[in-house]
């Protein structure tokens, strides 16, 4: 009897560990957190493998969260990490004019691969400079690619992060953004480079 009860509780701990849930769900799950800067209110999120999107300045929480909820992608946690914290706090640095690069890992598995090479390109773009998107499209094949860089540009999950704003027309004009001209206004002004551009 001894040994048939010793097989009994072997068997009822395999159960047991076959339905342990799986602390990380990176094929399923995002966690996010919203945060007022002085700018208004923004969202970050990530997956296991880092920041995957942030959203830019909103008048109210609830329409950051609203962006967020909206998404097709995975379903996502409000909550806080370590990571989420980091990248929070590099941010609202960068906001208040006390950084000028980010050092986070980011998740851009979304995109195309012709997007990701398109914003592995925008990173390197350094503060305080601008580029055109003709001036993209020679690094990714001529300019007859200008049209789909623009449309990996506005496409671009992880703005400030990923500096799209840098991006500008080849005349001098202002250009486009995701974010709304305004907001690309205050960012290029933050950066010392709104000047450039003809008025």
């Amino acid at each position: 009897m001894g040994e048939q009860d010793g097989i009994r509780r072997s068997i009822r701990g395999r159960r047991k560990d076959a339905v342990r849930p799986r602390y990380f769900l990176p094929s399923t799950s995002r966690t996010a957190v919203i945060f007022l800067t002085p700018w208004g209110w923004m969202g970050i999120s990530e997956t296991q493998k880092g920041v995957d999107a942030i959203v830019l300045p909103k008048p109210t929480r609830a329409a950051v969260e609203s962006v967020f909820r909206s998404s097709r992608k995975r379903p996502i946690n409000f909550r806080t990490t370590w990571r989420l914290q980091a990248a929070r706090t590099q941010v609202s640095e960068y906001l208040s004019r006390t950084r000028q690069c980010f050092d986070l890992p980011l998740d851009l598995s979304q995109g195309t691969s012709f997007q990701r090479l398109v914003w592995g390109i925008l990173k390197r773009i350094p503060y305080g400079k601008l580029r055109s998107y003709q001036w993209i499209a020679a690094r990714v094949g001529g300019r007859q690619y200008a049209r789909a860089v623009g449309n990996a540009v506005g496409a671009n999950p992880v703005p400030i992060v990923i500096p799209c704003h840098r991006i500008v027309a080849h005349d001098g004009a202002l250009g486009g953004f995701s974010g709304g001209l305004s907001v690309k206004r205050k960012l290029l002004t933050l950066e010392g480079t709104l000047s450039q551009l003809r008025s």
